[in-house]
């Protein structure tokens, strides 16, 4: 699953791509925290069942603070601007995109995220592929249409789910002494590389705005 380190990386690019010349170095700091915020869940595993993956990397999240930033954003007289400043609204709708695409987003694609939790609990996960053969055409296995057995049937919620992580090494078992905690970093030869380019991206964007 990608680590924190990727889900900032994703959440760079996104800030360099969308923040424009408001980019300063504290707008993309603010934009690289919100990226790592969903990860936070992680540490309320061990005392909230099921709460990895659910608490924090649920969609309900992005969407009621997407609607708060909106909402003050609009306002004659903005919370936002008046504590951070005429760009604040801006900034602040920026680093909840990145909250979603670069703090949730990947995780979906990645052994899935409960999606809709609190409202509905069950985990979703976005797998499959997209492509043209020349015998079957246009194939796609991301959304099965097929009937599903009633047996296998059955979703995965936060009383059947657990993930281990660093925080949570041992999910499903009683505390049995020391256990070796690992946060990850890199996982993959493309998570390294994702982070290369949004960690060039990021420095050349702050480069270029210096003294501005």
């Amino acid at each position: 699953m990608p680590s924190t380190l990727v889900h900032v990386a994703v959440g760079g690019l996104v800030g360099a791509a969308l923040l424009g010349d408001r980019f300063t170095p504290r707008a993309i700091a603010v934009v690289l925290v919100a990226a790592a915020v969903p990860d936070l869940d992680s540490f309320l595993a061990p005392v909230i069942a099921g709460a990895h993956r659910s608490a924090l990397h649920t969609l309900v999240l992005p969407a009621l603070l997407g609607a708060a930033v909106y909402a003050d954003g609009h306002r004659d007289r903005s919370w936002l601007r008046k504590h951070w400043g005429a760009n604040a609204p801006y900034v602040a709708g920026v680093a909840v995109v990145a909250l979603l695409a670069g703090g949730i987003l990947p995780d979906m694609v990645t052994n899935g995220v409960n999606a809709l939790w609190p409202l509905h609990d069950q985990f979703y996960t976005v797998d499959g592929e997209l492509k043209l053969s020349t015998t079957e055409g246009i194939v796609q296995t991301f959304v099965d249409l097929s009937p599903t057995p009633e047996e296998t049937s059955r979703p995965s919620t936060t009383d059947n789910t657990r993930y281990s992580t660093g925080a949570d090494p041992t999910p499903w078992q009683e505390d049995q002494g020391p256990v070796e905690r690992v946060f990850p970093l890199v996982t993959a030869g493309w998570q390294l590389m994702l982070v290369g380019i949004s960690a060039t991206t990021v420095s050349v964007r702050s480069w270029q705005t210096r003294g501005r």
